[in-house]
């Protein structure tokens, strides 16, 4: 690998996929053994080069040669570039800059809601600004995703149950609508940050259903997956509530829609 030399990423350390990606650079020798430093634990050099509030938003990039900084997908593609001209000459290409632009900033604005940590909430956090339009593009991402996968999974079940799209994107829309309202004054300024967690918690246990999708047994097995998979989220949900300074009652309140929704359509089939 061709090293970027005396540039400097700073990365955010409470964030694992940051955390991966940047070490990674180092490793394989893209950047200098000590070319990242970590955002909660920046020097004063590097802070008063850097815009402090946007590097929370697009990871930094450092030139020490000419004293200058780059952010973002810029930052990565100045890095891969380096090492890989090709790939930075086809990131590049108009539309799927564009592509890679708003993924970039779709990961970015939601990581904490992705894989949130406890140490979020220190002044020295790297905590990204909201963005309204990636936070709702989060959800219906989830949304979508999870009705498609729980619809395919759902005729597996017995209880007469079909494949029904249309079914489980309704249950995710009434979910997310059910938690605002009924938490709403519980959850005061943190409601966009639960919502962002819960439907983390909606797409692992999406994922978890995948795997069961490729077998063929009976409705039995399928009832004892889907029970332990849910048994995966509470937890997780448990979890995340505790990290977000939260008591039982949004767990509560999850659990009981999930169970009313389910009950309610086992019994319009029947």
């Amino acid at each position: 690998m061709k090293t970027l030399k005396n540039h400097t990423l700073i990365y955010d350390n409470e964030c694992p996929m940051c955390n991966i990606y940047s070490k990674g650079f180092t490793k394989c020798g893209m950047l200098d053994e000590n070319g990242r430093e970590a955002f909660t634990e920046i020097s004063q050099t590097s802070k008063s080069i850097i815009d402090f509030n946007r590097a929370k938003n697009e990871i930094a990039l450092i030139d020490h040669n000419k004293n200058e900084v780059v952010y973002g997908l810029e930052s990565l593609l100045l890095i891969i570039g380096n090492s890989f001209p090709l790939l930075e000459k086809t990131a590049r290409i108009k539309p799927l800059y564009w592509f890679f632009k708003r993924l970039y900033s779709f990961v970015s604005y939601n990581r904490k809601q992705i894989i949130p940590s406890a140490k979020d909430h220190t002044e020295q956090a790297c905590i990204p600004d909201f963005n309204l339009k990636y936070r709702m593009a989060y959800l219906t991402f989830g949304v979508i995703f999870s009705a498609y996968v729980l619809s395919m999974f759902s005729g597996k079940l017995g209880f007469h149950l079909d494949h029904n799209f249309t079914r489980e994107f309704a249950v995710c829309i009434g979910q997310i609508l059910w938690q605002t309202l009924f938490l709403k004054t519980y959850l005061k300024d943190k409601v966009w940050d639960y919502l962002g967690n819960m439907m983390t918690v909606s797409l692992l246990g999406t994922l978890l259903l995948i795997p069961a999708l490729l077998t063929d047994f009976n409705s039995v097995f399928y009832i004892i997956y889907f029970g332990i998979v849910v048994f995966i989220m509470f937890l997780e949900h448990l979890r995340r509530c505790k990290i977000l300074k939260l008591n039982y009652l949004p767990t509560i309140s999850w659990i009981l829609f999930r169970m009313t929704a389910l009950a309610l359509i086992i019994w319009f089939i029947h």
